[in-house]
């Protein structure tokens, strides 16, 4: 039986499917783009990973930008906040040390949903 318009699933899209990872970041932990991107099955695709990020404002719930940052933990999204510290002080109010725009002790509270979310 072919699905019609009434039980047909609301489609999705790639942005969507990120910001709904994002929300499981727990609060003092950060993931990178790319972990993010190769969970949801786009291997090389970090770059649109930030561009969700970007868009993570318009979104219908809240999602937790600041805790995506870069494979070598620096917040290279940094600039696409309302100002160019909202970012850390984000991260550090969730008690994540941020020096010289670097997460300090990245791999220790790096999370991975490929591994969290088994």
């Amino acid at each position: 039986m072919k699905p019609t318009a009434q039980t047909a699933p609301e489609p999705r899209n790639f942005f969507q499917d990120v910001h709904e990872v994002v929300r499981l970041i727990p609060a003092g932990r950060v993931s990178t783009y790319g972990t993010i991107a190769h969970y949801l099955g786009a291997r090389h695709g970090a770059r649109t990973v930030g561009y969700a990020m970007m868009a993570a404002h318009t979104a219908d719930q809240y999602v937790p930008a600041h805790r995506v940052i870069n494979r070598l933990g620096h917040l290279t999204g940094r600039l696409h906040f309302a100002t160019p510290f909202a970012m850390q002080e984000a991260l550090e109010a969730e008690g994540v040390r941020v020096e010289e725009d670097r997460v300090v002790e990245f791999a220790r509270l790096f999370w991975d949903p490929a591994v969290e979310l088994v």
